[in-house]
């Protein structure tokens, strides 16, 4: 009898990962290249934004009132914004319902995506938020098990997963049941070029699904 699990019960750490979806992390160089490298230039514009985001965010963390909510409103619906992934052809789904069956193990994963951009059918970047105070990087398991759930496993399919303040990327390939993410992107730092590869990152990923079509 299968049973189902919420995802984020069965799936915490990467060790889950691994044995549940047997998944292995590749760490070559050439498996995130893709996003590690020729990145797009960024307007000064742009950079203004980025600057008043970071502005907007450590006003509202110096309060403590940093929810997951208010990190999807202050900080990612701007930057889907900002990189137009809101408009034609692509299309943002809030709190996307996900279902996934593992027949072999009689288990049934379900949970919430914080927001899917979807092209053409094709799953672009998965994002899962975190409230102000978690480290970023306990996102990962989950954000890669929402991944899993891509029905379109001929393209690698992209997550980011931020607490607000610090960013990760994660590329999963589920033809060769691969993943791996990137160094932790911060706000933190003095100047804000950490932000701005947040930035670029996405542009590129939005770039790289185009030539997919």
């Amino acid at each position: 009898m299968i049973q189902t699990f919420a995802i984020t019960e069965a799936v915490s750490s990467l060790t889950e990962v691994h044995e549940i979806f047997n998944l292995t992390r590749n760490t070559e160089d050439n498996f995130f290249r893709e996003l590690l490298e020729n990145l797009p230039d960024i307007t000064d514009s742009e950079r203004q934004t980025l600057n008043n985001l970071k502005d907007r965010y450590f006003y509202y963390a110096n309060d403590n009132a940093v929810t997951e909510g208010t990190i999807n409103i202050i900080m990612i619906s701007p930057l889907l914004e900002l990189v137009k992934l809101c408009d034609p052809p692509f299309k943002i789904r809030a709190e996307k319902a996900v279902k996934i069956e593992l027949e072999d193990r009689e288990m049934s994963l379900q949970g919430f995506i914080d927001a899917l951009v979807v092209q053409n059918q094709f799953w672009l970047v998965v994002i899962e938020a975190k409230r102000y105070g978690f480290n970023v990087s306990i996102a990962i398991p989950q954000t890669l098990a929402y991944m899993m759930a891509n029905p379109y496993q001929d393209k690698p399919v992209y997550g980011m997963a931020t607490n607000g303040e610090d960013f990760i990327f994660v590329k999963l390939d589920q033809q060769n049941s691969q993943y791996n993410f990137s160094d932790k992107l911060t706000l933190s730092k003095r100047n804000n070029v950490d932000f701005y590869q947040v930035l670029q990152t996405l542009k590129k990923i939005k770039n790289l699904v185009s030539e997919y079509q």
